[in-house]
């Protein structure tokens, strides 16, 4: 009989059992606004069913463990002989097939593709999110494939199947495929035109050996990896296979496994090259063109993977305060509270709107939509990124000391939310990016004044926000040092811009106010107490 200090009262169920896609409002009703309507039933039907999958008992307690148990590498076999391989859990496995069968990796060539995937990108992320970055660099490939149409056609079939086959065994044997990639090295970081891998031209017209090292490669049992490497002609990209056409392994030497603050149940490994076989793609000399729609891709998902954060962490701070008492009653219907929620639910709800506006971007498909892409996704990439870790941190809060335990789950999310801002270029990278279209194309300038311009005239503040921007895009002296300072302004004018339009008033009116009105603190919860705040929470609760 258990002893009456130990009877438990006031704790809250945990959130699970519930349809991660259904139960948020925000995105359900941004694939609604962007699907083709005769797609649209289609779509919430296979969103349903991975929403009701990521929030299953079954699928939480595979991410914990794939978490719990992070990968291993093995450099040798028994007898010596040289292997190169990593040993992931079997809750990673059930977790990256799930993510594949359900089509993350296919975007390009289905309709509504990019809207699609990156919906379901959103939803899977909350169940686990480091064996999305396989995931992410097998969708992102294809445009960088697509450089030399030969590979495409060899490739991009693999890459976009709904198949999931581990193991290393020659890639023309198997229906799926996954690709990585290896860009940065030990003395230049992000400097990709630095790197010191070099690429030696063998007689086949194509085919070269790499000599070199890679400081980060992530998911290095992936069948295939884009790199960078230093060709007669300049920097060049290369495909690497993990396994040659006959079997044989490529030479793909794992120094070691990276010991990273959160992503913990993916491997990230240094890896030496001598003498590895490889295949140009795209012109030697033109790596960084040819990679850059990896990149680009790539940068989304950032995106992506950063709203899908903060949607877990709003959902869980809400959800908390939804069943836990004090002082007299629920934390929820507490004016304090209530305020701290709302403003994380208007972060979350801004990175998840702009979010998924660049997906139906690529999926337009139009000049005038990759004129809008070429600012707004380094745009989106530096302020959705950087805003992760504050709010996951004020979210943990919300839980008080149950949020500070392992078993809340909140810790991992906190640790993994600057992963999307360090990914594919830290914010200086992307702010610099943004300058260098600034200055360099017009067309983008012009493409991302028209979005915004739509929502003119609906608020004030957003009407004076634009005029404030445009001042500041008129004197470019000098503006590298104020670079991130310039971009944030255009993420939060983008964003207003799209919450205007699309957002109920209450929400709209609330992100206008403190994020372009300046009514606003430093920290979380110190919106002005006059806005509709119960509506803005409300909004952003889980149905369960």
């Amino acid at each position: 009989m258990a002893a009456s200090t130990h009877t438990v009262t006031n704790q809250v169920p945990p959130l699970v059992g519930y349809d991660v896609f259904r139960a948020d409002r925000v995105l359900s009703e941004a694939v609604e606004r962007h699907s083709a309507p005769g797609l649209l039933d289609g779509t919430r039907a296979e969103l349903t069913a991975l929403g009701r999958a990521a929030g299953s008992a079954e699928v939480q307690e595979w991410g914990a463990g794939a978490n719990d148990h992070p990968p291993v590498l093995r450099t040798h076999d028994r007898y010596g002989n040289r292997i190169d391989e990593v040993d992931f859990h079997p809750d990673w496995h059930h977790l990256l097939g799930r993510a594949v069968s359900s089509g993350l990796t296919d975007a390009w060539g289905r309709p509504d593709g990019h809207l699609r995937r990156a919906a379901g990108f959103l939803v899977w992320s909350q169940a686990e999110a480091g064996h999305l970055c396989p995931v992410s660099m097998t969708h992102a490939a294809v445009p960088a494939l697509r450089a030399d149409p030969a590979l495409a056609a060899e490739w991009e079939p693999r890459l976009t199947a709904h198949a999931y086959e581990p193991g290393l065994r020659p890639a023309a044997g198997k229906t799926g495929a996954l690709f990585g990639m290896g860009m940065t090295e030990k003395q230049g970081g992000s400097d990709v035109r630095t790197n010191t891998t070099a690429a030696l031209p063998l007689d086949a017209s194509g085919e070269y050996v790499l000599t070199g090292h890679k400081w980060f490669c992530s998911a290095p049992m992936s069948d295939g990896f884009l790199v960078l490497a230093q060709a007669p002609g300049g920097l060049t990209c290369f495909l690497v296979p993990r396994v040659l056409p006959d079997g044989t392994r490529n030479v793909f030497r794992l120094q070691r496994l990276k010991d990273k603050l959160g992503n913990r149940s993916n491997a990230s490994g240094e890896v030496e090259f001598d003498g590895t076989w490889a295949r140009r793609v795209g012109e030697e000399g033109r790596g960084v063109p040819t990679i850059i729609g990896m990149v680009a891709a790539t940068r989304l998902d950032c995106v992506l993977g950063s709203a899908a954060l903060m949607r877990q962490s709003v959902a869980q701070a809400v959800h908390h305060a939804t069943y836990r008492a004090a002082f007299g009653g629920e934390l929820i219907d507490k004016p304090l509270m209530r305020n701290v929620l709302a403003d994380l639910a208007l972060e979350s709800e801004a990175a998840t709107t702009l979010a998924l506006r660049l997906a139906a971007a690529y999926d337009a498909d139009t000049d005038e939509e990759r004129a809008f892409l070429r600012l707004a996704v380094p745009t989106a990439k530096y302020w959705v990124t950087k805003r992760g870790t504050p709010l996951a941190a004020e979210a943990l809060e919300c839980l008080g000391g149950n949020g500070y335990v392992e078993e809340s789950g909140m810790p991992r999310l906190l640790r993994e939310s600057p992963l999307n801002s360090i990914w594919e270029g830290a914010g200086n990278v992307q702010a610099l990016d943004v300058l260098r279209a600034l200055q360099r194309e017009p067309a983008a300038l012009n493409a991302f004044l028209q979005e915004v311009g739509r929502a003119r005239g609906a608020d004030h503040r957003l009407d004076r926000a634009i005029k404030d921007l445009l001042t500041e895009l008129a004197d470019l002296a000098g503006i590298e040092a104020r670079a991130r300072r310039l971009v944030e302004r255009m993420a939060l004018v983008l964003q207003g811009s799209l919450l205007v339009r699309w957002a109920p008033p209450e929400v709209a009116d609330a992100f206008c106010a403190s994020r372009l009105g300046g009514d606003w603190g430093t920290a979380f919860g110190t919106l002005p107490h006059t806005l509709d705040l119960a509506s803005v929470v409300e909004r952003a609760r889980p149905v369960v």
